[in-house]
């Protein structure tokens, strides 16, 4: 089994457990992967925080759509000295998202919503279904704003605060980047990059993208896509890479035997 892919960066960070299918891609295909995120989040100071004029303790929901967003309202408060009353009602964009609440307060005492599709359209009509609540959205300073634009059309009262930015996880000289294919999954990925690398040639490199989004920004900063997930044969960004490999097997096998005939 030949493969003509042997170095792949994935830019995410390193998965928690060995029973990632990462790993069970790279054993089976004799793939070396690299977990390397482009990209990091850092928090607002206090004072940052400050500059938007948002009273916490003013609002009676909190709305998180990550985990991400919970650890950063959560440590802002800390800094902050706020004390978050018990009667706050907190909405989540899934079940995993709600659960993971618990780090932070004591979940069964608490009124705690979401949705159980993890869909946004379910998440805002379990809002709207509480419409007297005052709520507050934290994000990061780059967002998705369909929640916000369906909260709009059922006239919710909200607020959206920044609390947390996306920045660029900058390379050094030390690091190597000899990969034959990167994978990204978000548009923010693809930027830093160009910043990292402004002369970037793609050359031979292939690159996969999650989600059309991360697509578009690849296809615009003018790269070649050789892999877009998800798709129905492949939900997952795994799923997608395994079949890729597959295909890359097949033709590589098959530029071998054509190698491999007499020339007259």
């Amino acid at each position: 089994m030949a493969v003509s892919i042997k170095k792949l960066l994935v830019s995410q960070p390193k998965p928690e457990t060995e029973k990632s299918p990462y790993y069970d891609i790279a054993e089976r295909y004799g793939v070396e992967i690299d977990f390397r995120p482009f990209i990091k989040v850092e928090p607002l100071s206090a004072k940052e925080f400050r500059q938007q004029r948002i009273n916490i303790l003013d609002f009676t929901a909190i709305v998180f759509t990550a985990r991400t967003a919970i650890d950063h309202f959560f440590n802002l408060c800390d800094e902050l000295r706020i004390i978050i009353p018990e009667n706050m009602k907190y909405f989540c964009m899934t079940e995993a998202i709600a659960v993971y609440l618990q780090k932070y307060i004591v979940y069964r005492k608490r009124k705690i919503f979401f949705a159980q599709s993890g869909k946004t359209e379910d998440l805002a009509y379990i809002i709207g279904k509480h419409s007297k609540e005052k709520y507050l959205i934290p994000v990061s300073d780059v967002h998705k704003d369909d929640l916000m634009k369906l909260l709009n059309i059922k006239k919710i009262k909200y607020v959206t605060t920044v609390m947390y930015r996306t920045v660029s996880n900058d390379f050094t000289k030390e690091e190597k980047f000899d990969y034959d294919m990167l994978v990204f999954f978000s548009p923010a990925g693809i930027g830093s990059l160009l910043k990292n690398f402004p002369d970037f040639k793609q050359d031979g490199i292939k690159i996969g993208c999650f989600g059309p989004a991360t697509a578009k920004a690849a296809i615009n900063a003018g790269l070649h896509l050789d892999l877009e997930a998800p798709t129905p044969e492949a939900p997952s960004m795994t799923a997608a890479l395994e079949l890729f490999l597959k295909r890359d097997i097949g033709e590589h096998n098959h530029e071998q035997e054509k190698g491999d005939i007499p020339q007259e």
